[in-house]
């Protein structure tokens, strides 16, 4: 009894640390633990100059103004914090659709990270880019931005204007600056980096980043990874005016965009390749040229897995890739988990999923994005064991239990001495429900 006891306190202690999404649960495979680093969270605001403002665009001249594009980007970073400081941050998120639940606007997300926080000298961190579906925020992701810098990533996560949750606008404004924007908040970045009294200044290497995209945030980041749209695309004329194509992969200013930065993507329920708008071609796909990760449900129904995810995927064929499957998912594969509190219905939508624990997505999206990103972005090629897993579908796997052994929650190493498959990373009996396949760029 004093045994069972012990175990459900501890069990407890674990399962307490849910609060901050960017802290995985006691079941979560093993590379979504936080890092060694403490980390800071700080709002920066950029102003892309003159750009196309499509929402007001003029029907009886075929013409839109120019304006000055703002953007709030929220960045995480590895920070260095005295002993005994509280380490914890509220981020105020707008409700999906800009409702109104509870008697408030927002919904509180706390996170274990320090507002304003000195940053860490003496070490340079990759740069990860964040983008958000449409609608969404900044902070949609917590579960992933806090938790990839505690492990040495300076991350900045968009808030895409006319895109948020309390500010939605024509969806024409998502599709041509999407991709726009993602690119010129690596070179923001990069260029606050190199003044020596911003906080970025010797933090970040802009020059070694890769972007995470969830719906629309990954058709951007396919699109910023090299993949030109399609000249028969629905999505030309979604855009008035012809203003899509200068992004099309036909277009000489295209073509001449400085990807050097970027060193690798990572997809999540990319948005844009199903029928009828067929964003891409098979020849715009292939222009993606960086290792990427797409993730995806097999049932999602918005971006749709079958006619859309999966042919990006395996059109991508310059790129050397991996895709991670969750059987029976839908399309809310890479958001937080929904709020500790009473949802209607409706709302539920925009934050789970029908078959799965979100927050058992989240941690598994926090561990392979780490092997990927560590793999690509830091050189580590001991993260490739992660990726590279057998048997592809996950329920395959074989780790017996030996009789009356107890179950500790050791962590697979992938292969045992009998020759048995197990993914690499898992606990025993936890690698269920999911597919990953791999392919070499060609």
């Amino acid at each position: 009894m004093k045994l069972l006891m012990a175990g459900l306190i501890l069990a407890a202690k674990l399962f307490a640390s849910t609060d901050y999404y960017s802290v995985p649960p006691a079941d979560a495979p093993e590379l979504a633990a936080r890092g060694p680093y403490d980390v800071g969270v700080r709002t920066i605001q950029l102003v892309h100059a003159r750009q196309v403002d499509i929402v007001h665009f003029d029907k009886a001249t075929g013409k839109a103004p120019l304006y000055d594009r703002p953007l709030t980007v929220e960045v995480w970073y590895p920070a260095q914090i005295p002993a005994g400081t509280k380490i914890e941050t509220v981020y105020k998120m707008p409700w999906p659709g800009g409702v109104t639940i509870g008697g408030s606007a927002t919904v509180d997300i706390p996170d274990k990270a320090l507002r304003d926080a000195a940053p860490l000298t003496g070490k340079t961190f990759p740069l990860v880019i964040v983008s958000h579906g449409y609608p969404g925020s900044r902070y949609f992701l917590s579960y992933l931005t806090a938790n990839l810098a505690s492990k040495g990533y300076v991350v900045a996560a968009i808030d895409h204007t006319d895109s948020v949750f309390d500010a939605q606008r024509d969806f024409s404004s998502t599709l041509i600056n999407r991709s726009r924007d993602q690119l010129f908040t690596i070179d923001s970045i990069a260029e606050l980096a190199a003044k020596p009294d911003d906080f970025l200044h010797g933090l970040v290497d802009a020059s070694n980043t890769a972007v995470v995209g969830y719906s629309m945030g990954g058709y951007g980041a396919l699109t910023t990874a090299g993949a030109g749209y399609s000249d028969k695309s629905m999505l030309m004329n979604l855009v008035p005016g012809g203003y899509l194509k200068p992004l099309a992969a036909s277009s000489d200013e295209f073509k001449k965009r400085d990807l050097s930065r970027l060193k690798a993507i990572v997809a999540i329920a990319p948005w844009g390749e199903q029928p009828p708008f067929s964003a891409w071609d098979a020849a715009g796909l292939a222009g993606i040229k960086v290792p990427s990760l797409f993730i995806a449900g097999d049932h999602d129904d918005v971006a749709d897995y079958t006619n859309g995810i999966r042919p990006a995927y395996e059109e991508a064929v310059h790129s050397e890739r991996c895709l991670l499957v969750y059987e029976n998912a839908r399309h809310n594969t890479g958001g937080n988990p929904p709020p500790h509190m009473d949802l209607p219905f409706p709302m539920t939508q925009a934050f789970d999923e029908p078959a799965w624990r979100k927050d058992r997505i989240a941690s598994i999206n926090q561990h392979f994005i780490t092997a990927f990103l560590d793999l690509y972005l830091k050189g580590d090629q001991s993260k490739a064991t992660y990726l590279h897993v057998q048997p592809e579908k996950s329920n395959d796997g074989r780790w017996p239990v030996p009789p009356q052994t107890p179950d500790r929650g050791a962590f697979s190493s992938g292969k045992d001495d009998k020759g048995n498959l197990f993914w690499k990373g898992f606990q025993r009996r936890d690698a269920v429900g999911l597919e990953m396949s791999c392919q070499a760029s060609q």
